[in-house]
Order: C-alpha cells, then structure tokens, then sequence
C-alpha cells in the first residue's frame, strides 16, 4: 500500500487498517499497523481509543465502496432477478482478483466471535444490508416468501466467498448457477 504525506494520519491509519486486517486477519499488531501506516503508536491512540475502535472505523470507512461493488446502480437497473443475480455476477468477478480473500465483514465476524465487538457490530449490519438488499428484491420479484429466500441467498454468497476467498473453489459460475435454481424454486421473475 501506498502512503502520501497529503494522507491525513486517520487516513493512513484507516488504509493500513483495511489492508492488513483483510489480507491478514483481525489479530494484526498495533506496532504493525503503525509500522504500515507509517504513524506512532501515540498518534493512532490520539485518534482512536484502540486498535478495535481502529478496526471497526476501518471496515465501516470501506463499506460504501463494498455496496457499490455489489449492488447494481440505477444505470444497471434491471429485474429484481437481474440485480440478485448482479450481486453474485460481481461476487463471481471479484473472486478470480489474485489479493481476493472472501467478504471481509463475513471474516471479521468468524475471527472475533464477539457480537458485540465494534467491528462485529459493523460488520452484522454490512450483512444486514446485503440481507435486506436481497429481501426487497425477491420480494419486488414476486418470491413465496422474501425472507427465507434472502436467508438462502446470504449462505450462497458467504458460502462462495469464504471458499474463493480460502482458494479452495473457483467459483467459475457456480454461485449465479445456484442463485438461478433457487431464483427459479422461490418464482422470482
């Protein structure tokens, strides 16, 4: 990661954050992300109270970019099938990225086991999103029932990406293949 002196020091310690804890996992040092950030140990302190206030504004600061990435815009607007199906087409893409390691909202919740860590928190309302994403489209797509249907979806798509994240699967169309079945068994148009 590159740092530029015109990064504010919140900024780099937020870039570092976000790299280190995706490629590395949660249990990543404080004088590591430093280190990377290239800021003291006093400055990260100044900002945040410590480094899971870090993680927590780190993954919160990449969420926007992260719904972008997976919910279609206005221009791509199409059926309600079209934008489930969108989501699993950009996860799909994303996983075939050499740095790709899976959702890291799913990981950060595996590797702190604490609903109520900061992260977690921000972390289970990234999913919460993605869940109600899901929702109002199989439900605006004339699904049986929504709910169920969105609940099926999310484990497709923590499924995919936890196994292409692990490199233990290719995801090679696999996860629109099963969206599709399951967009067809629901009767979403």
């Amino acid at each position: 990661m590159a740092t530029t002196d015109k990064a504010s020091t919140k900024d780099r310690l937020l870039d570092a954050a976000s790299e280190l804890f995706y490629r590395d996992g949660v249990s990543v040092g404080v004088e590591a992300l430093c280190r990377t950030a290239g800021v003291s140990k006093r400055s990260m302190y100044q900002l945040f109270a410590s480094k899971d206030e870090v993680l927590a504004a780190s993954l919160a600061r990449r969420l926007p970019a992260y719904e972008a990435l997976l919910a279609p815009g206005s221009q791509d607007a199409g059926t309600p099938r079209e934008r489930i199906l969108h989501v699993f087409e950009r996860l799909e893409k994303a996983s075939t990225e050499p740095d790709y390691r899976g959702c890291p909202y799913l990981a950060a919740l595996v590797e702190l086991k604490d609903p109520e860590h900061p992260a977690s928190v921000v972390a289970r309302g990234a999913k919460d999103w993605m869940r109600g994403f899901l929702r109002a489209r199989a439900q605006e797509g004339g699904a049986r029932d929504p709910e169920l249907l969105a609940r099926q979806l999310m484990l497709v798509f923590d499924g995919a990406s936890a196994r292409a994240g692990a490199k233990v699967e290719a995801l090679d169309g696999l996860a629109t293949a099963t969206v599709t079945a399951l967009l067809d068994a629901a009767g979403v148009e």
